[in-house]
């Protein structure tokens, strides 16, 4: 690096760059000191046009005055200027210089990275062993001014322009873009990334002059144009022009501009569903004119097909649908036979997407002599594995409308099974789980002859393709007649077990889904299951690890269910409440689930005694850890936390009620649970007692616990001043709950003390406190509303108003149900008269709302006494 006092050469940073002030009738001056204020004179020869020099997206060095010397990197924002070190007044001439600054830069920039000559290669490279390859005759480089900073520096059009006798660079042109051209076309503005696209419509010229073909050329550009950027009337008429004057168009021109905007890599997702929507609706009209470009419509429409998005794939099926009824079967054939067999797994996946919807739109019987021959292809194996692919896609697009051909496409591909390509032969099996699933119940005929070649791959096949064949035969299962099914899974069954230890955890999903499946099918017998399966089921898969995969999760909590119903839920219970107490956050979490959908379903009849108290002490214990690793309600993750206390609350409840009766001896041990959490400094604590309450309140109304009840209650109302909107929503559930059992008659305190306490509560924003409230409130007036005077509901239902226009939908629906409560308690002329007079409002929701409160005070009160008011 050079010394800052040194005199540099030609093409760096240097005084010399810098363009001189001096009056045009004097002699050059001898150049002044860096700090002398420069003598305005003559400044207009040295101003440039804004158009001369294109600005937008440059970045210039941070810190870089216009005087030459590089510091650090700053940013360069053509709003706001250059960040000069010492601001002075907007000016012409402050401009000039910034452009000046600007336009020396770029040019020193281009020229120390402009591409190497062939001489320079060929001085550093030796002469043999290479080639020069030569560009495409019609490749165009993109180079716009958004991307000159990102992509590769090559020459740009900074060189390419004129260099004036003042020094400066005046650019002739962008990629054949003139420089004055306006980037705003009836109020739609151009981006830059656009501008290499829609460049012939940038300029005015005079359209009589042009042949007709660049005038509809333009023409399509423009409603191009208006339907990616345009407001929603552009987008609209241009739609409907473009769809009406398609053939007049001719296919050449709509697909010659359409189809490069749609590969931009910019457009959005909202941008490309419009471009789908023409490319759908000019297919319908250009009919079979569109075969020409059939091949260019499907590199565009493939990758749609395995798109994140789930409506960006529908899109790409329909399009390629109706691609393949203009076009015919032979021409998609004939597009897509180059990919079958291609190297690249991405192109022949998605190439066998495509195939799958082509099949779909115009029938397997037409697509299936193409299919054998490629299954049956000795050229490659890709073309064998891409033409297995396709079946596993038809049955996957086709469900169970494959039943029809479901014995050719077995009949195709079933010799995949044997074939020497470990590939080929897994996706075989995966195709044939794919055909039986889809098939279920139906269809164990055609799958006879690749019975034994299963069952023979079962014992030779290893890793992944061994976990094909498994899946395949789990889905067989179900298939089968009992004692068949009987027999094949006692076949497949010490497969099973010795996979239970594999470390793969894809492989151990499918092994817990093929459990699932042969557990659940009605002729396993569930004292084999027990003797054979189960200790190794538990001992292999119930293991904190397994909690951590949520997918995994679920599989195991499906299985172990399905193992219940087989072998009884006590049996599995008694292997599971020791998990309870473990270390592991999300093991217990995966236990409490499991162990909440037994009971559920199985109830805990054959549960005995001592397996009851490790029940409930392993449900409380759980509860305990499940708030001691929480310290506050605003954590890292508060929605993953709910959702795991939420499992542990869930499992509580389902627990308690399906006792019944027999909870009423661990009754005075929950509350001694319960009402010292109530008084609790931890926010998170008296949610959780308060959640107790919601889930026991009706086993306390089985078990005829009435004064634990009215206590509660009195503890609940005690507490509704709660600053955390989460516990007072909670509290208001427990207050709900405790009502609904006990009745309002039977209240501690009475109803006439708890309304007026609720009415400021109504105002309260907080969608769990508003819901749980309005609900509350609309119990009271539904079962005594006699307890409050008819001003105190008034004033309640003009509170409620503002609730109609709430965004949660369960909040809305309380206040209407409420409002047809309060009209039946105190008439429903008043109640009418706010209603009909919040009609007038501006919101649609509420008036939506306040029309369906009508209705129901119309349903609660008799429609007679809503229609005067409403025809007044």
């Amino acid at each position: 690096m050079s010394r800052w006092d040194k005199k540099e050469g030609p093409g760096s940073w240097s005084a010399d760059a810098t363009p001189k002030i001096v009056k045009s009738d004097a002699p050059v001056a001898r150049r002044g000191r860096w700090d002398e204020t420069p003598a305005v004179a003559n400044i207009s020869s040295l101003l440039i046009k804004e158009s001369d020099i294109d600005i937008s997206s440059q970045q210039l060095p941070t810190g870089m005055g216009m005087f030459g010397t590089p510091m650090a990197t700053p940013r360069f924002d053509s709003s706001q200027g250059l960040n000069l070190s010492t601001p002075g007044p907007a000016t012409p001439y402050h401009a000039a210089m910034e452009k000046a600054a600007i336009a020396r830069w770029e040019r020193d920039l281009d020229e120390r990275n402009k591409p190497m000559s062939d001489e320079e290669i060929d001085a550093l490279l030796p002469a043999t062993g290479f080639k020069i390859l030569q560009p495409p005759e019609d490749y165009i480089p993109l180079i716009t001014p958004a991307r000159r900073m990102q992509s590769t520096p090559a020459q740009s059009y900074v060189q390419q322009g004129e260099i004036s006798s003042d020094g400066y660079s005046i650019p002739k042109e962008i990629e054949g873009l003139p420089m004055e051209v306006s980037t705003e076309i009836e109020g739609i503005q151009i981006l830059p990334e656009d501008q290499q696209i829609f460049k012939k419509i940038l300029t005015q010229v005079d359209e009589s002059k042009l042949a007709p073909e660049e005038l509809k050329e333009r023409q399509v550009l423009t409603l191009l144009l208006k339907i990616k950027s345009g407001n929603q009337q552009q987008r609209r008429m241009a739609l409907r022009v473009i769809t009406e004057k398609a053939r007049e168009f001719g296919a050449q021109i709509i697909f010659d501009s359409l189809l490069p905007l749609m590969l931009s890599k910019t457009l959005d997702s909202q941008e490309r569903h419009v471009l789908v929507k023409v490319v759908d609706r000019v297919l319908f009209k250009l009919d079979d004119m569109v075969r020409p470009y059939a091949h260019k419509i499907l590199v565009v429409m493939q990758p749609l097909l395995i798109d994140d998005q789930y409506y960006a794939r529908i899109e790409g099926r329909e399009i390629i649908a109706n691609l393949s009824k203009a076009a015919g079967l032979a021409t998609m054939i004939a597009i897509m036979r180059p990919d079958i067999d291609s190297e690249q797994e991405y192109i022949r996946n998605v190439t066998a997407r495509a195939f799958a919807v082509v099949a779909a739109a115009l029938g397997v019987p037409s697509l299936l002599p193409f299919l054998q021959a490629v299954c049956m292809s000795k050229k490659s194996w890709e073309a064998r594995h891409t033409g297995i692919k396709i079946v596993q896609q038809i049955a996957i697009l086709l469900g169970m409308g494959v039943l029809p051909h479901l014995e050719s496409l077995v009949a195709t591909i079933e010799k995949g099974l044997q074939d020497d390509q470990d590939k080929v032969r897994t996706i075989t099996a995966l195709a044939l789980s794919a055909l039986a699933e889809s098939s279920s119940p139906y269809g164990i005929d055609s799958f006879k002859n690749i019975l034994k070649p299963i069952m023979k791959g079962l014992a030779k096949q290893k890793a992944k393709a061994l976990a094909a064949y498994l899946k395949c035969a789990g889905f067989l299962v179900p298939l089968m007649d009992e004692n068949a099914a009987d027999l094949f899974t006692k076949k497949i069954t010490p497969v099973l077990i010795k996979e239970f230890g594999t470390p793969d955890e894809e492989i151990k999903r499918i092994v817990l889904k093929v459990v699932q499946q042969c557990v659940s099918t009605p002729g396993i017998d569930g004292k084999f299951i027990k003797e054979m399966m189960f200790d190794e089921f538990i001992r292999a898969f119930w293991v904190p690890r397994m909690s951590l995969d949520g997918r995994n999760a679920n599989q195991l909590v499906a299985t172990s269910l399905e193992i219940a119903k087989k072998i009884g839920g006590a049996s599995v219970l008694q292997r599971l409440v020791p998990f309870m107490l473990d270390a592991s956050e999300t093991f217990r979490r995966m236990t409490c689930e499991t162990v909440e959908r037994i009971v559920s379903q199985l109830g805990v009849s054959d549960i005995d005694k001592v397996l009851e108290r490790q029940l409930i002490d392993g449900i409380r214990l759980a509860l305990d850890e499940s708030k001691g690793s929480q310290t506050s309600m605003l954590g890292a993750n508060p929605n993953q936390w709910a959702k795991g206390k939420s499992i542990f609350m869930s499992a509580f409840g389902t627990v308690s009620r399906a006792l019944g009766e027999r909870f009423s001896e661990y009754i005075p041990m929950m509350v001694t649970m319960i009402f010292p959490r109530l008084n609790n400094n931890n926010a998170d604590v008296r949610q959780q007692a308060a959640d107790m309450i919601i889930e026991i309140a009706s086993v306390l109304a089985l078990c005829k616990r009435d004064d634990v009840l009215k206590s509660l209650s009195r503890a609940m109302v005690e507490s509704l001043g709660e600053e955390f909107p989460e516990v007072l929503g909670s509290i208001l559930g427990a207050l709900k709950a405790i009502m609904v059992v006990l009745g309002v008659h039977h209240m501690n305190p009475p109803i006439s003390d708890l309304l007026p306490q609720l009415t400021p509560i109504l105002k309260n924003r907080y969608e769990k406190v508003q819901e749980n409230c309005i609900d509350l409130v609309g119990r009271i007036a539904e079962l005594g509303a006699e307890y409050t005077s008819p001003k105190e509901w008034m004033r309640i239902c003009f509170e409620l108003i503002d609730t109609l226009k709430a965004p949660k939908k369960s909040i809305r629906r309380a206040a209407t149900n409420t409002f047809g409560h309060v009209a039946r308690a105190v008439g429903p002329h008043e109640v009418l008269t706010a209603l009909l007079r919040n009609l007038k409002v501006q919101d649609r929701t509420s008036r939506v709302c306040t029309t369906v409160a009508i209705a129901i005070v119309a349903e609660q009160c008799r429609p007679f006494t809503v229609l005067p008011a409403l025809m007044n």
